[in-house]
């Protein structure tokens, strides 16, 4: 009586084995498909798996994959870029504003060296030998507020200057009457816009030049209308100069912390011989 042979396991596990390379290359093909693969295609094949799925990847505007980059040139925006365009935003907008009806005589704006220059007519703002706003300039003052406020990010700073003329052509103002009304002016639009505006109050500056920068000449009352006015500096943000001057900082401070090291465990407001921490006056 012949045995039989026993059948081998080899058959079986090269069968196996085929299945599962099988399997693999489909797996390979589905994800290479995944890269072209079209919203809705996404959504049925994750529904097959999971019936139950909420969160389901779509397609975004920089191609038809769900891991498909934002931007279609695959670069991430630039910072500095867009900084710049928020202030030339700001100057378009400005310019647009200024052009509009009665406030072509109240306002200019100018463009250059990526600053925006704004002029307020004094007689639109101020009465003559007074620092304090009119109410015709209030509106004016709340537009241009708003309008920083919208790229209040992108603002480096913003210059208030205070303008005045030389009432006689040939004889200096007086000093403390020409430098004080200059500065209150500049400074009555500079709280304006503060408290009217998101900017941060760090970034805000004024200044009271008086008659020392006119525009045009004092020996006629349009020249010294012209003169008595209020301008606007608005300079945008410089990110490689900002880290520049941040580096530059903190090796001030490195410096500075070693030298009161060194000195004998000196800090500011004390004087060497007065004793430790002893306050050296005012």
């Amino acid at each position: 009586m012949k045995k039989k042979k026993s059948s081998g396991g080899g058959a079986n596990w090269m069968d196996t084995y085929g299945d599962m390379v099988t399997l693999l290359l489909c797996f390979f093909v589905l994800l290479y498909s995944m890269s072209t693969i079209s919203e809705e295609n996404w959504k049925a094949l994750v529904m097959s798996f999971n019936p139950q799925s909420v969160q389901i990847p779509t397609a975004s505007e920089g191609g038809d994959g769900p891991s498909a980059d934002g931007d279609q040139s695959g670069v991430m925006p630039d910072p500095q870029e867009e900084i710049d365009e928020d202030i030339n935003d700001l100057y378009e907008a400005l310019k647009a504003y200024a052009s509009e009806g009665e406030n072509q005589n109240a306002l200019s704006v100018t463009k250059g060296d990526g600053k925006v220059y704004i002029s307020f007519n004094q007689t639109a703002f101020f009465d003559g030998y007074s620092y304090t706003l009119r109410q015709e300039s209030l509106p004016i003052l709340d537009e241009v507020s708003n309008m920083f406020s919208n790229v209040s990010d992108s603002i480096d700073e913003i210059q208030i200057i205070g303008h005045t003329a030389r009432d006689d052509p040939d004889q200096p103002n007086g000093v403390n009457t020409d430098r004080f009304l200059a500065s209150n002016r500049a400074t009555n639009v500079l709280v304006y816009i503060q408290e009217h505006s998101t900017v941060d109050a760090g970034r805000l500056v004024s200044l009271g030049v008086g008659e020392w920068h006119p525009v045009a000449t004092n020996e006629t009352s349009e020249g010294r209308q012209a003169n008595r006015r209020v301008e606007l500096v608005v300079s945008g943000r410089n990110l490689e100069e900002e880290a520049a001057l941040e580096g530059s900082m903190e090796s001030y401070m490195t410096h500075y912390e070693t030298e009161i090291d060194l000195s004998g465990g000196r800090t500011p407001g004390t004087e060497a011989g007065n004793g430790a921490g002893e306050p050296a006056g005012e």
